[in-house]
């Protein structure tokens, strides 16, 4: 870690990660110490335990009713207190963990077959010669093409731990190739993108708050910055957040000495007030933060401190509204907690949480924001308006249910034609995509630069070639149907096909976001009409 990170993380001093060590809890801090509670306040849930270990009908095992009954007793608290048996915590902890045990490939499965999108650069799969394209027939000697074999069960298949084999059989054109492959330690990215959209704006997709991620973004802010970046359009739409520490230093980054990013609160937790140091190397960058319904926990905390100390312009839809703050704890059979133990306040003394009284109304809280419009107009956000804070500059922001954004981009559904929803519904723009590239593999496999990519895709037929394709299924397109599907379709298959090249996310996410509204309505507010 270099000494720069050392010195900012210096901000995050006390955040809490706690750890059962044996099954009485053990509380890491400063030092080890006992944590006590009042053992008759648990006495009867001890007592019901006792009598059934000591009187039921048949042998049984006790992990099922201790784990329910653990289970039912975090239910009674709030939505995010949770218990983790052993398999859960370990795939939780991994997703945030920037690596785990695999091949190294990321695929999708259009059409009951899985092809291999990404091949991880000095990954496993790389090392023996695993292709972008290549259909995945079987794990060692069990068959997972076309006969639909589940995605989450062929994933279980292929991963393990570092130094055992997995034989991977594919198709590769028309030749059957199978790869013995030694697993290792696969990095995961939490940037999926960041390239320049014009010659001074750059654009930066996170997906989640991991480990490694503010030495991605610190990395991948600086190199667009060396390309001419003068504002960033940073995307944490559908970033359902991760580990505090990292939306501490991202936010560090973008802020001055002294501003508030967040504080935190609760009934054993004294407040804990979490300030900028002054190091960050872009506090002069312009800023833009896109967010959505699904950009949750630290992305709020993150999108929060930019929005209440005036540092940026927040635009999309009202983000999810958690704002309460888990640590975990870990027992010795590899099961732990997740447990609720405070509140996080914004730096105007906001806190988003949004209410859960009800656990039905809060698991419909997304759809329900479908259902009332929410998302296709701002005159139907319930706002919170007697929880009323205000940022740096005297700017009015509402508490108790998500940031709000200071610009509105409603979900547009005007555009949606029946021909899009058919092709939507059999997937048929991925499985076009996937065909293309078998008539183009070489090619594709050669494209290293954006100039190389519009030239190959200006030169497709996809007037011609995509009504054809989907006529095949029974999706049949009028010339009329085409001409007003086209303006949208057509960016999301130059995206789709071009994430075949060697330019992978960023090609993706290039293509894509000339139809995008919220990107588009970001750079409207910078005086400029679409990307290059």
């Amino acid at each position: 870690m270099s000494k720069k990170t050392i010195q900012i993380l210096q901000i995050v001093v006390g955040v809490i990660f706690g750890a059962l060590i044996t099954l009485t809890v053990v509380r890491y801090r400063e030092s080890q110490h006992l944590v006590t509670t009042k053992y008759r306040d648990w006495q009867k849930l001890n007592a019901i335990l006792q009598v059934v270990d000591g009187n039921y009908v048949d042998t049984f095992s006790k992990n099922g009713p201790t784990d329910a009954a653990v289970a039912a007793v975090l239910s009674r608290l709030d939505p995010h207190s949770v218990y983790m048996p052993p398999v859960e915590r370990n795939a939780s902890e991994e997703e945030l963990a920037g690596n785990f045990d695999g091949i190294g490939i990321q695929f999708n499965v259009p059409n009951d077959t899985a092809i291999v999108l990404e091949v991880i650069p000095g990954g496993p799969s790389e090392k023996v010669g695993l292709l972008p394209g290549d259909r995945l027939l079987k794990v060692d000697d069990k068959v997972i093409a076309g006969v639909k074999f589940p995605q989450d069960s062929m994933v279980r298949r292929i991963k393990g731990p570092s130094g055992t084999k997995v034989t991977i059989t594919v198709q590769r054109q028309k030749e059957v190739i199978p790869f013995e492959i030694t697993r290792g330690k696969i990095p995961i990215h939490s940037v999926d993108a960041a390239f320049m959209l014009t010659d001074t704006i750059g654009y930066l997709r996170l997906g989640k708050f991991s480990r490694t991620t503010y030495e991605e973004c610190h990395k991948a802010a600086l190199e667009l910055k060396d390309k001419g970046m003068r504002h960033l359009i940073f995307d944490i739409r559908d970033n359902s957040g991760g580990y505090l520490d990292q939306a501490l230093l991202v936010s560090n980054d973008y802020l001055s000495r002294g501003d508030t990013i967040v504080y935190m609160e609760g009934l054993h937790r004294p407040r804990e007030v979490f300030r900028a140091d002054g190091r960050g190397d872009l506090k002069e960058m312009g800023l833009s933060i896109l967010i959505s319904e699904n950009s949750a926990s630290a992305s709020e905390i993150f999108a929060g401190a930019v929005q209440d100390n005036d540092r940026g312009t927040i635009i999309g839809r009202r983000s999810f509204g958690k704002g309460l703050v888990q640590e975990p704890f870990v027992f010795t059979d590899g099961s732990g907690l997740r447990l609720t133990v405070a509140r996080y306040y914004t730096p105007s003394g906001r806190c988003i949480q949004k209410p859960y009284s009800s656990a039905r109304e809060y698991s419909y809280d997304i759809y329900n924001r479908y259902m009332d419009g929410e998302v296709f107009s701002a005159d139907s956000v319930r706002l919170d308006t007697t929880d009323v804070h205000h940022t740096r500059s005297g700017r009015v922001v509402y508490g108790g249910g998500g940031i709000m954004p200071d610009v509105f981009v409603p979900m547009d559904t005007t555009r949606v034609s029946q021909y899009y929803i058919e092709c939507n519904r059999k997937a048929a723009q991925m499985r076009f995509a996937s065909a293309v590239f078998d008539r183009n593999a070489a090619r594709l496999r050669e494209i290293d630069s954006f100039a190389q990519m519009d030239r190959f895709l200006k030169g497709l037929n996809l007037k011609v070639e995509f009504p054809a394709f989907t006529g095949k299924e029974g999706i049949r397109c009028t010339e009329a149907e085409w001409d007003a599907t086209a303006p949208y379709l057509v960016p999301q298959l130059y995206a789709l096909i071009s994430r075949y090249s060697k330019l992978g996310e960023n090609a993706f996410y290039k293509y894509y976001l000339p139809v995008d509204d919220t990107v588009l309505e970001a750079l409207k507010g910078l005086g400029v009409k679409e990307p290059k």
